[in-house]
C-alpha cells in the first residue's frame, strides 16, 4: 500500500494478504500512527490488519472541528481522500466493505464519522471515539445521500469533553440513525479525553463479529 501526498501508512497485525478482515485507524491531533496503533494494540485482535496512515505535520486540518468549513479547507478534503484512497485499496485488494472498519480517536474520529456519512457504504463498523461529524454549529447534513442500513456505528465520548460537545456527540447520532445505521452511543461521566476500557470492548466486539461474519 502506497502513501498518498505525502502520508505514511504504518501496518500492524496480520499481513494485508492473509487477513479476512481490516481496520483503518485515524489518529488526533498531533498524534501519530503510532499513538493510534497503540490503540489497536489494547484491542488484541492479531488476526485484523491495522492501517494507520499519518496527517503531514501531526494534524488533518487546522482549526477545530466545528470551525467554519473553509477555515479547515484543504485539509478536510484532503484527509478524506487519504481514508478514500485506503478504503479503494483495500477494495481492490479483495476486501469487501463490511470486512472494513473505520476507527479513530479525536480528530480522527471526527475524520471516521464524516467519511463514513460521506462515501456510505455497508462497513464492517464506524468507531467515532470521541469524534463526531464535521460542521459549524447549525450544521444539518442534509445534503448527504445514500444508506448506512445496518452499519454499526459507536459513538464513545466524555460527558465533558474538552474538545467535543455532547451536543454534537447527539447531533451525530440523529444524523446517523436517518442514514439507517445501527447506532450505539455511551457518554462517559466526567472522563478524560482519552480512549478508555469499555470502548475498547465495544470496539473488540465489532471487530470479533466481523471476524465471524461470512465473506
Amino acid at each position: 500500500m502506497q502513501p498518498h501526498f505525502g502520508n505514511t501508512i504504518v501496518h500492524a497485525g496480520a499481513d494485508l494478504a492473509s487477513a479476512s478482515a481490516a481496520m483503518i485507524l485515524v489518529h488526533g491531533r498531533n498524534g501519530s500512527p503510532e499513538g493510534i496503533l497503540s490503540v489497536f494494540t489494547r484491542l488484541e485482535r492479531p488476526q485484523i490488519a491495522a492501517i494507520a496512515p499519518a496527517a503531514n505535520g501531526g494534524t488533518w486540518y487546522p482549526q477545530n472541528f466545528m470551525a467554519p468549513r473553509e477555515q479547515n479547507e484543504p485539509g478536510i478534503t484532503s484527509a478524506l481522500f487519504v481514508l478514500e484512497s485506503l478504503v479503494t485499496d483495500l477494495r481492490e485488494r479483495g476486501f469487501p466493505s463490511h470486512k472494513i472498519i473505520l476507527a479513530g480517536f479525536s480528530q480522527g474520529g471526527c475524520l471516521s464519522a464524516e467519511f463514513a456519512l460521506r462515501h456510505p457504504r455497508t462497513y464492517g463498523g464506524v468507531m467515532a471515539l470521541s469524534g463526531g461529524l464535521i460542521g459549524a454549529p447549525g450544521t444539518t447534513w442534509h445534503d448527504v445521500h445514500g444508506s448506512l442500513a445496518g452499519v454499526r456505528v459507536f459513538l464513545g465520548c466524555s460527558d465533558v469533553d474538552p474538545y467535543l460537545p455532547v451536543e454534537r456527540v447527539l447531533e451525530s447520532e440523529v444524523v446517523f440513525r436517518r442514514m439507517g445505521a445501527t447506532v450505539e452511543r455511551r457518554l462517559y461521566e466526567g472522563m478524560a479525553h482519552i480512549v478508555n476500557d469499555d470502548e475498547i470492548e465495544v470496539v473488540r466486539g465489532v471487530i470479533d463479529d466481523v471476524l465471524a461474519s461470512p465473506t
